[in-house]
């Protein structure tokens, strides 16, 4: 087996460079992925391996990449574009849901349009404004669109193959603050299906859902809740479009109690269609309301007061003793 500790950057980096050696047909784009590597070097050396046809530095145009991409997929390749922060992604925000969101049903099935789109998104790394923001919901709005986000090495590794396999676009989202957190791959193994979510933690007082850069947050309110004695199971949500709610109601089923966590603001994001459905399916087990904890409805404050805008542990604690309260 191939297994080896690495970062989640390591990880999706070597994930690239299998898929660039699998399928001839992918490419990697984006501003400075080539001789730089990125910003966060997750495309470190690819361009010096495959040439710069395959990995191409583009210019300062996040629409005119997508496009590019979407032209690219509708002649048969793979793209894998690149978007510098999370904030820079909105020039190209036409072009992704109007066009790339759509040319499958459009086409009635004909046309494959199987681009990925990396997102570097979420705050913790002290970055200036359009640096640090959590737009997720917007695209999980739109169908046609597929939307991950890893938060393990693994996942990042295995996830990111399978967006770049899928014949649909997949918008992926990498937390870049757990860029740089280590665990455990197996190039290996055989993979669960890409929208899955994943228990991470056996509990039976709670559920906490969480996904992205939140998952290590929750586990570690997790943690510090054991020590009170209580018993707090934690999902990984994994897919925020499609949600595998059967997973989550599952767990709510025995818990009797959900809160989820994310960073985007909680007014309107994905909290509140997770807490709508649950309530549907699971109304005559929950033991109280689903809470939600997340950003506030502001903008991404400068970085020194951005620790007191993310939800951070005692945020978390907080939400999990106002629902065992009821």
């Amino acid at each position: 087996m191939a297994v080896q500790k690495i970062p989640l950057a390591k990880a999706l980096n070597e994930s690239l460079r299998k898929a660039l050696e699998t399928d001839p047909k992918v490419v990697v784009m984006g501003l400075d992925v080539g001789k730089l590597g990125g910003v966060f070097r997750i495309t470190d050396g690819l361009q010096k391996d495959f040439g710069e046809e395959r990995v191409i530095d583009t210019p300062l145009a996040e629409s005119g990449i997508v496009g590019t991409a979407i032209g690219l997929a509708l002649r048969g390749y793979r793209p894998v574009v690149e978007i510098q922060f999370d904030g820079f992604v909105f020039p190209a925000y036409d072009q992704i849901v109007t066009q790339l969101a759509k040319m499958r049903a459009r086409s009635l099935g004909a046309v494959k349009v199987p681009v990925v789109i990396r997102i570097p998104y979420g705050g913790g790394i002290g970055a200036v404004e359009h640096h640090s923001e959590s737009p997720e919901s917007l695209f999980a709005h739109v169908a046609g669109l597929k939307v991950v986000t890893p938060a393990t090495p693994s996942d990042g590794y295995w996830m990111l193959q399978q967006a770049i396999q899928s014949d649909d676009p997949v918008i992926f989202f990498e937390p870049k603050r757990r860029y740089w957190d280590k665990g455990e791959v197996d190039t290996e193994a055989i993979p669960g299906e890409l929208h899955q979510a994943r228990v991470a933690r056996e509990g039976t007082d709670l559920t906490l859902v969480a996904y992205g850069p939140m998952v290590k947050t929750c586990l570690e309110a997790a943690a510090a809740a054991a020590e009170e004695g209580r018993s707090i199971e934690v999902v990984d949500l994994r897919s925020i479009s499609p949600i595998d709610f059967d997973t989550l109601q599952a767990s709510v089923e025995k818990t009797r109690r959900l809160v989820v966590v994310h960073e985007a603001p909680v007014f309107f994001g994905s909290g509140a269609e997770i807490a709508a459905r649950i309530t549907e399916r699971c109304f005559y087990h929950l033991e109280a309301p689903v809470l939600r904890v997340g950003g506030y409805h502001a903008p991404y404050p400068p970085a020194r007061l951005e620790e007191e805008y993310l939800p951070g542990l005692d945020r978390v604690l907080d939400a999990v003793d106002r629902a065992l309260a009821y």
